[in-house]
């Protein structure tokens, strides 16, 4: 019996202690009083992507292939910039830029005794071509002030839409061949969009959170300064494209003098400091500081997302140091959302803050 509860009690002992060891870390710069479990506001779910959203994304890019050249016909989708007016007065309702109108709909204004209908007027015309149509509302127009009165269109072909088929898709993915295989394509790109948003969002609720349950204790002066003096670098570069003074770009640009904006970037500097020993602490701990293989792959990774082919390219515009950081720090937030919990968020409690 005695035997049983001796090692009952080394277990409690033995929990307390890796319960102890789990939620504190400390250095000569700072202690982590807490790291695993940080309560952050919680993040809402986009939910399920809709057919319809499906659609509207495909439409999109069907858009984005627009031909800018050809002639349209009956069944084409146009897309339209007009002007209408009535005895040379602009009328409200009767102005658009970029409409979109499959000619043969029955959309717009039809035929009306002597006057043509607007969308078979288009028919004919030419991809960039501007001409004047005229049509005559009816009798029974829902706007009652434009009964039977007589408009002249300006209209403006912009481009005609493409027909969604395995031939167009082929055009516009590097991946599917038909319809149905893009619109899965594009399904699963929106799903995983929104769950590195979600993702996104809280790996920067959790890192405040982080922030906010460290006492610091005296951070490297050197590493400080350096944070400053990228700030300054880049800031003092955005003066230059603005061709103004740099306290002038402070002032008229960032709404602060000189004095508010260096002390604004010691704060800042100060977090991005503690923020890096705190990560690199955590990530010393629990294994997560990346082999070479891992790195080179993540870098990589950060470069298609930044359009750059080059990966020593890519390191020389960002600087390995940054890269290395923003990787590491990446992969501790990713380690603190494991366990973190979201909380409804008062919005009382927001508003009195």
């Amino acid at each position: 019996m005695k035997k049983k509860l001796a090692a009952a009690a080394l277990c409690i002992v033995m929990a307390g202690a890796l319960t102890a060891c789990s939620k504190e870390l400390s250095n000569e710069n700072l202690t982590i009083k807490q790291y695993k479990g940080l309560e952050v506001k919680q993040v809402e779910d986009t939910g399920e992507v809709t057919d319809a959203y499906v659609e509207n994304t495909m439409n999109s890019y069907r858009g984005a292939s627009l031909d800018t050249e050809g002639t349209a016909k009956d069944g084409d989708t146009v897309r339209l910039d007009y002007v209408g007016k009535v005895d040379d007065v602009a009328f409200e309702g009767g102005t658009a830029q970029g409409a979109e109108l499959e000619l043969g709909s029955g959309a717009y204004i039809g035929a009306n005794g002597d006057y043509k209908g607007f969308e078979e007027q288009i028919v004919g015309h030419d991809v960039g071509e501007t001409f004047d149509i005229e049509v005559k509302f009816p009798s029974n127009y829902q706007n009652a002030e434009m009964a039977d009165k007589v408009a002249v269109f300006t209209v403006t072909i912009k481009g005609i839409y493409p027909d969604i088929t395995d031939e167009w898709v082929t055009g516009v993915s590097e991946k599917s061949k038909t319809v149905e295989e893009f619109k899965k394509e594009i399904r699963e790109n929106i799903e995983n969009y929104n769950k590195e948003r979600v993702q996104s969002q809280l790996r920067s609720e959790v890192m405040d959170a982080l922030l906010s349950n460290v006492d610091v204790k005296e951070l490297p002066s050197d590493e400080i300064d350096e944070e400053i003096s990228q700030m300054n670098e880049y800031y003092e570069s955005m003066a230059e494209q603005y061709d103004v003074e740099f306290a002038e770009f402070l002032t008229t640009y960032m709404g602060m003098d000189e004095e508010a904006y260096n002390e604004q970037a010691k704060k800042t500097a100060e977090q991005a400091v503690t923020r890096k020993i705190a990560c690199d602490l955590i990530a010393d701990k629990h294994k997560l500081v990346p082999s070479d293989k891992e790195l080179e792959e993540e870098i990589k990774e950060l470069a298609e997302q930044a359009g750059i082919e080059d990966i020593d390219e890519f390191k020389k515009v960002y600087g390995e140091d940054v890269i290395y950081n923003s990787i590491l720090q990446r992969r501790v937030a990713d380690y603190l959302v494991e366990s973190c919990v979201q909380v409804e968020k008062d919005d009382t409690a927001d508003s009195e803050e």
